[in-house]
């Protein structure tokens, strides 16, 4: 990681006070499709949500890492909670094994779990009306301005989600014993939940399917008050406050 020390720190939004709880975002996603959630968990938490795309010159995992960890140290943040959505959780588990003294806890929101190699595409691709069920209005905006602002990025970030092999990572995560929470869609059509659950057992993480109405895999900003209840019933340090 030494040669990415010269990143600057990412582009962000932060809102609220308190213990500092860091919410990586989805993939073609902006920091602002979050903010409904971020301002119902502003009363006990500060949650910041860096743009995890928005590097200059070529996206590499690594630089991804050392991006969020320059944000982190402009902003004086020893330790905090990470929150990862679908493939926000790669860097939080990154992150996590690659810092696990600066990491309190994770939970990740329906994320990419175990899949490896091209699994995840051919998971993806075989239901594309999945797909277009996800394209919401915020969503759809987030994802056309990604594209025009970092197309490349966007390109590079996900051919590394497709090949990339996450076991190292989930077993240095889960021999720190930090402590994992994995929640899930009840109806994520992009997907599967084997996965999820599978992710969470190897974590030795808690795994909880979203009860009440429906939710799709974009429930962290569709249904914030719903995915804001369901982090309630955590115990996590970040909203004790």
């Amino acid at each position: 990681m030494s040669g990415h020390r010269s990143l600057s720190p990412l582009r962000f939004k932060s809102v609220g006070r308190g213990h500092p709880l860091v919410l990586l975002h989805g993939f073609g996603m902006q920091p602002r499709t979050y903010l409904p959630l971020a301002r119902l968990l502003a009363d006990r938490a500060q949650v910041i949500i860096p743009a995890i795309f928005d590097l200059p010159g070529a996206w590499t995992f690594g630089r991804a890492l050392a991006g969020l960890e320059a944000t982190l140290d402009s902003l004086g943040l020893e330790q905090v909670s990470l929150l990862g959505h679908s493939f926000g959780g790669e860097p939080e588990l990154g992150f996590a094994a690659m810092w696990p003294r600066r990491t309190i806890e994770c939970v990740f929101g329906d994320t990419l779990g175990v899949k490896e190699r091209f699994g995840l595409a051919e998971e993806a691709l075989h239901n594309p009306l999945g797909i277009l069920e996800m394209a919401t209005p915020q969503a759809a905006s987030a994802f056309i301005q990604s594209v025009i602002t970092h197309p490349l990025q966007l390109t590079q970030a996900a051919l590394w989600g497709f090949v990339s092999d996450r076991e190292p990572d989930i077993e240095q995560v889960s021999a720190a014993e930090i402590p994992c929470h994995v929640l899930w869609a009840n109806h994520d059509t992009l997907l599967a939940r084997s996965d999820g659950r599978e992710f969470a057992r190897r974590l030795h993480a808690s795994f909880t399917v979203a009860s009440g109405p429906t939710v799709t895999h974009d429930w962290m900003f569709d249904a914030p008050e719903l995915f804001a209840q369901h982090l309630a019933h955590l115990g996590l340090r970040a909203l004790s406050a």
